[in-house]
């Protein structure tokens, strides 16, 4: 494929027509007097979807390349409205997919997982809701341009809240500091909009979800997850077996790392420096991690190698922060070029490999399920889905000599320790929501006392020193999952756990380990959890 990104045309879908060609297909299947012809009705009404949403994710990649476009800020606004009347033109098809009378033969053909991700659907979404779920849209896009335009001072300098990561892991304690608190003055400075901005989305969550009949939001988060195999009894099982076992270990790793850093206390802003000598930082720019990226694909399997080509010589990665792009890291799939895109903001830390890592495991999992055809597949429910990332992580280990050099071991040291780290704060953030959603009344100070009381019991090690803002519960405010994709957590602790399962397989072979992980890779979304 000679076609890079930059040449993907965008033209705005217009919803009339499509809405039009949409019900067209859709009576198609209706009136189909066999599964075969079931099946033909079905790819049409996949074409239809796959032309409409290639749209919004093209415009969703360049609008979060540069908030300040304002050509693609418009045409956000435009997604935002119609995404909504989108879900119910597929919400009409899935009512007719589910009372199909070839429905046994359309599940031997595709499978069970369509038809559950069907019903529940079906379960999210009724016409009467759709200014809701508009204005939800809105609230979210509010939360994410509010974090794109942080303008954080920090001696003399202007930063980005990816720019002044690496600043909060200097080796000088003072420079830590500063740092970390020049970050915490910017959420502490907008908390007013910020907490405003949240008690509307739980209002209009808890809304939405008792127009549809759910006594609150969680249920309802439950089934937008499609989450089919377990319910919150499970998760809050889950969340104590972390408190009971991993929160101990985590203490311990804590406990060492205090006393690798020579301190007294180990205070909030000294938890992102590992060790005392420095972080392992990646050994050269962008344009040279990529190059050594390449080699490491080339070297790790053919599928990857063949895979990570393909990405670059497409242009299918924006990977460094500058000023107006949107934080944090994601990968999208683009159906009609049946591409994969990782977008990042590179800040020179290790977090530039484990993004080159984690979102090329997504983009690796639906680069090889895009010929699947069936857009449900593309990728598996969330918490899945994150067990190619995660896995990918740990897979890429040998190569991490490429990146650090001499630091491959502390780089490797680190990683694991931040994945056990990682596990309480997960099961923090799903508390969090449970509490919000069960409590939609609750006004913002109740909501960060309960914040703060979570935190203590997951993270009974960590020490604001006083901060005012932190003491009194506001670090989740940074937690854009929170805002944009609610009960989006739970589902990378799930996958933690899994992806350790890989780490042990491949010591233990890697071939077996590898060709089971390309397996499931290959299956896409056609499996549940």
């Amino acid at each position: 494929m000679n076609l890079t990104f930059e040449n993907f045309q965008y033209a705005r879908p217009q919803f009339d027509l499509f809405s039009a060609s949409f019900r067209k297909a859709s009576a198609q299947f209706e009136a189909a007097s066999s599964a075969e012809e079931q099946a033909r009705a079905l790819a049409l009404v996949n074409e239809l979807r796959i032309e409409f949403t290639s749209m919004y994710n093209v415009c969703h990649i360049r609008h979060t390349m540069d908030t300040r476009d304002a050509f693609y800020e418009k045409e956000n606004e435009y997604f935002d409205q119609q995404m909504p009347a989108y879900e119910g033109l597929v919400n009409e098809f899935y009512k007719l997919l589910i009372n199909s009378p070839f429905r046994d033969e359309l599940e031997k053909k595709w499978g069970r997982q369509l038809f559950t991700i069907a019903e529940l659907s079906l379960k999210t979404f009724d016409e009467s809701v759709i200014g809701l779920l508009q204005e939800e849209n809105k609230l979210s896009s509010d939360y994410t341009k509010l974090k794109a335009k942080a303008k954080i001072g920090f001696r003399g300098e202007e930063h980005n809240l990816s720019s002044i990561v690496k600043y909060e892991m200097d080796m000088d304690r003072a420079v830590r500091k500063e740092a970390t608190e020049a970050k915490w003055a910017f959420f502490s400075g907008n908390a007013a909009e910020i907490e405003g901005i949240f008690d509307q989305l739980v209002r209009v969550r808890h809304r939405i979800a008792r127009e549809l009949g759910y006594e609150n939001f969680v249920e309802l988060g439950y089934a937008r997850m499609l989450r089919s195999d377990y319910g919150p009894e499970k998760v809050a099982n889950f969340r104590l077996q972390v408190q009971d076992y991993i929160v101990p270990i985590a203490t311990r790793l804590y406990e060492r790392q205090r006393r690798r850093l020579g301190l007294e206390q180990l205070k909030y802003y000294d938890e992102e420096l590992r060790f005392h000598s420095g972080n392992p930082q990646p050994k050269g720019e962008p344009d040279w991690i990529v190059g050594q990226a390449r080699r490491m694909y080339s070297e790790l399997s053919e599928e990857t190698r063949e895979f990570f080509d393909f990405m670059r010589q497409a242009q299918l990665m924006d990977l460094q922060t500058r000023p107006g792009k949107a934080t944090g890291g994601y990968c999208t799939y683009i159906g009609k070029y049946q591409t994969p895109f990782i977008f990042s903001n590179f800040n020179g830390t290790s977090g530039d490999i484990d993004v080159l890592t984690h979102e090329a495991g997504h983009a690796f999992q639906v680069f090889s399920s895009r010929d699947i055809g069936i857009s449900e597949y593309n990728w598996p429910t969330f918490e899945a889905c994150e067990i190619h990332s995660m896995s990918m992580e740990f897979f890429t280990w040998p190569w991490m000599q490429l990146f650090f050099k001499e630091d491959a071991d502390k780089y490797k040291f680190s990683h694991l320790s931040n994945a056990l780290y990682f596990l309480p704060y997960g099961v923090a953030v799903d508390e969090f929501q449970h509490f919000v959603y069960e409590h939609p009344e609750a006004s913002p100070a109740e909501r960060n006392q309960a914040w703060r009381d979570i935190e203590r019991k997951y993270l009974p090690h960590r020490d604001y020193d006083g901060h005012p803002f932190l003491e009194n519960g506001g670090y989740w405010q940074k937690q854009s999952h929170i805002f944009v994709m609610p009960f989006y957590y739970i589902d990378y602790t799930l996958a933690q756990i899994c992806a350790f399962q890989f780490w042990k397989k491949d010591q233990e072979g890697h071939q077996q380990a590898w060709s089971d992980y390309v397996r499931l890779c290959q299956a896409g979304g056609s499996r549940s959890f």
